[in-house]
């Protein structure tokens, strides 16, 4: 059953379905070694990579498995990154969120407006009851977005991911829709824009 990808808008922030026209950008964040020192894959080499990516992000919309939108500066369009949740399953009610951000976005809470956008929408679209997500244990400015957003780090896997030869352990986070709703950022959450 298809899921369709939203358009959301909150304060400085617009998240959409990814355009052709964006394979270029994508590139850029994905072939970058700093921006994905803490990733579980080495940096893209192939700009075909990235149109692989969008193809992904709609077959992914096509079978009902996820929703991943690319992220705008909504004052003048740049794209600053993409958020996604990936992997829902209905029957768990559940799903794995994901992100990633250009460097020149880094510390101005963008993630976390983005995430918490489309946290709201999936809550309120998926029926969701649980989000998980993981991170690097090196990467403690993203393990400090999944907290602002109400993720609790429930354990570490170790030696889970072996990128250019280096070994790393991954903290897993997770989120309950009580939780959620606890925090109230639901409140906080995105709306819904026309494209």
């Amino acid at each position: 059953m298809p899921l369709p990808t939203p358009t959301l808008r909150t304060a400085r922030l617009r998240l959409r379905p990814f355009a052709d026209s964006d394979a270029g950008v994508l590139f850029a964040l994905h072939s970058s070694a700093r921006i994905l020192r803490y990733w579980d894959s080495p940096p893209w080499r192939d700009p075909e990579r990235a149109a692989r990516f969008v193809a992904a992000c709609r077959r992914m919309a096509e079978e009902g498995t996820g929703a991943r939108v690319a992220v705008d500066r909504f004052s003048d369009g740049a794209f600053l990154g993409w958020c996604g949740l990936v992997r829902w399953n209905p029957e768990y009610r559940s799903a794995s969120l994901g992100y990633c951000f250009d460097d020149a976005a880094w510390g101005q809470g963008y993630a976390t407006e983005a995430a918490r956008a489309l946290l709201g929408w999936a809550f309120a679209t998926l029926d969701l009851n649980r989000v998980q997500a993981e991170t690097d244990t090196r990467n403690v400015a993203s393990a400090r977005v999944l907290e602002k957003l109400g993720f609790v780090r429930e354990g570490t896997l170790r030696e889970d991911c072996v990128v250019a030869g280096e070994v790393s352990d991954s903290w897993v986070f997770g989120l309950l829709r009580r939780d959620w709703r606890r925090s109230g950022d639901q409140e906080s959450a995105g709306t819904p824009a026309s494209s």
